[in-house]
């Protein structure tokens, strides 16, 4: 009896902490802990729980690049600096007291009715985004409008969007799953030839990775994702772009053609087939047949401030070994 008893004390002396359990749940858990998490402050304020977790992965995946900001640790991604969080002149930085965040200016809301706006507590910092939210209102164009004033960058605010139409359409967040741009069944071949020398059209390095296959093979999509590019580049020929919910650039270049009714803006998700291999490229529109066929893919990261290009061929490698393993079981 005794031991129960202490066992009790110590739950309220040693509350719950989000940042163990992101430690110690499976991925599994963590995404039923954050939808939770967002549902809960769409029920306390009306702003629906995809506009929350389109922002919330957003600095998810911009923490995990950037050297300038910490690591995410927790359930949430969602970041706010202790000054703006206690308020310009606050010279109290574990200030949790809401009438003097307020007096001082400081963002910082109380997310959880326990009387005190902490910044290492999930239920605040998000209740504290959708109050910033709620200041615009919910439609798409009020919402688009709050991202630009907050973030001051069109990519930022596309990438959110981005997140936001994929958590809608799914209306999950375990979008993760990942395949290789050519079906199995086909032929092809690749090596790694990132930071190859290319020489039409001035001294360049190759951004990518080559994956050789028939004309007409098709190219499928990696990722759960949205059609940010479609149309022709005198360097890639006819190509597309997808970019990801880890704010990811996935570029497809030298296409045969586009899948029937693709265009800008749609939804793709690992699998759907956007186009075919082809030689398309090094010349005017139409240009095709100075090499031979093959699929140029590369990847490119946006942390928020920049973006840059990395060697897509390690994750060639792993999706194509995962989907390898999958088939045989």
């Amino acid at each position: 009896m005794n031991k129960i008893l202490l066992a009790v004390i110590l739950l309220f002396i040693f509350p719950w902490s989000n940042k163990v359990d992101a430690q110690e749940l499976s991925q599994k858990g963590i995404y039923e802990k954050r939808m939770d998490l967002y549902k809960k402050t769409e029920a306390k304020t009306d702003i629906p729980w995809y506009y929350l977790a389109g922002i919330d992965q957003f600095e998810r995946s911009i923490r995990l690049v950037r050297k300038d900001l910490p690591k995410p640790d927790r359930i949430g991604g969602y970041y706010i600096p202790i000054e703006k969080w206690v308020g310009p002149g606050n010279l109290n930085h574990d200030d949790d007291n809401p009438i003097t965040i307020s007096f001082f200016d400081g963002v910082g809301r109380d997310g959880n009715g326990d009387g005190k706006a902490e910044r290492t507590k999930e239920e605040d910092l998000l209740f504290t985004l959708a109050q910033y939210i709620s200041k615009y209102g919910v439609d798409e164009n009020k919402f688009r409008i709050a991202l630009w004033d907050y973030y001051k960058r069109d990519l930022t605010v596309n990438s959110i969007m981005t997140n936001v139409k994929l958590y809608k359409r799914f209306n999950r967040i375990d979008l993760d799953k990942k395949m290789f741009p050519i079906p199995r069944g086909y032929h092809y071949s690749y090596k790694n030839t990132w930071g190859a020398r290319r020489g039409w059209g001035g001294r360049r390095i190759h951004e990518g990775t080559d994956i050789f296959a028939g004309y007409g093979v098709p190219v499928r999509s990696i990722v759960y994702g949205v059609v940010e590019l479609k149309g022709w580049n005198k360097f890639g020929g006819w190509r597309v772009g997808i970019r990801d919910l880890n704010n990811t650039y996935h570029y497809y270049a030298h296409l045969n053609g586009f899948s029937k009714d693709l265009k800008i803006g749609d939804i793709v998700e690992p699998g759907t087939i956007i186009g075919s291999v082809g030689s398309s490229g090094y010349g005017p529109p139409g240009t095709s047949g100075k090499f031979p066929p093959h699929l140029h893919f590369g990847m490119y990261k946006d942390d928020g401030r920049s973006v840059w290009s990395f060697d897509p061929y390690p994750y060639l490698r792993l999706w194509e070994r995962q989907e390898r393993q999958k088939d045989s079981k």
